[in-house]
């Protein structure tokens, strides 16, 4: 498939509890797209790991793991081989291994080859940290979604709170100033923002307005082609 037939694709990037996976969902629900939450992926392969008894140490193991991974992102849920684990991989325990997954250069690899076969018509919304500087860099629309960080413990706070786990706001605060400061600085395709991104800022947003300004920058390039 040439460039001029490849579907389209909306990347969405930007640092932890900016809130552009929400954002990426509603974006792809409106205009019938496929959707891609990137930062799942690591933590299937570590559930999967987990559940089959994998060698930590054997690279060439856990990139199989990863490039045969049988996941579908549908709407809000996530399917492993048939079955939801939406909740599953956002324990501690998947977290931690996912992390540690990341570093394998295989592994990375293998998964860049399943986020870019999400690439499907008519089209697709993908969030993470890398999508439009790595995984897709002639996407249509590059987003680099953000909020303060204060705002961002505040949002992530009443997550974890409406969920019932007791949080502390201030260590959320240094949580996620603490990844910010990981994301950006790492070796291997560091959360940044891209001369030809355009900058989303939500502290003061809703996640509707938002989704419609992504939609209406999406709208305007459209129109040109």
């Amino acid at each position: 498939m040439d460039k001029l037939t490849l579907p389209p694709v909306i990347a969405i990037d930007g640092p932890s509890a900016s809130g552009k996976g929400t954002v990426a969902q509603r974006v792809a629900q409106a205009l019938g797209f496929h959707y891609l939450d990137s930062g799942a992926l690591y933590r299937l392969v570590a559930l999967k790991v987990l559940q089959d008894g994998h060698n930590l140490d054997d690279e060439t193991q856990l990139a199989d793991v990863a490039r045969n991974l049988n996941v579908v992102f549908q709407d809000s849920a996530i399917l492993l081989g048939g079955c939801d684990v939406t909740d599953d991989i956002r324990t501690e325990q998947c977290g931690i291994l996912a992390s540690q997954l990341a570093a394998y250069p295989g592994v990375r690899a293998a998964l860049t080859d399943r986020q870019r076969a999400f690439r499907q018509q008519p089209g697709l919304v993908a969030d993470g940290r890398d999508m439009g500087s790595v995984i897709f860099p002639d996407a249509s629309l590059k987003v680099f979604l953000t909020a303060s960080a204060e705002i961002r413990a505040q949002r992530r706070y009443k997550q974890l709170m409406e969920k019932g786990i007791n949080a502390n706001i201030a260590d959320l605060l240094q949580d996620i100033k603490n990844r910010d400061d990981r994301d950006r600085n790492r070796s291997i395709a560091p959360l940044q923002q891209l001369h030809d991104a355009q900058l989303l800022d939500t502290s003061s947003l809703t996640i509707s307005q938002a989704e419609n300004t992504v939609l209406s920058w999406y709208d305007e390039i459209h129109a040109k082609n």
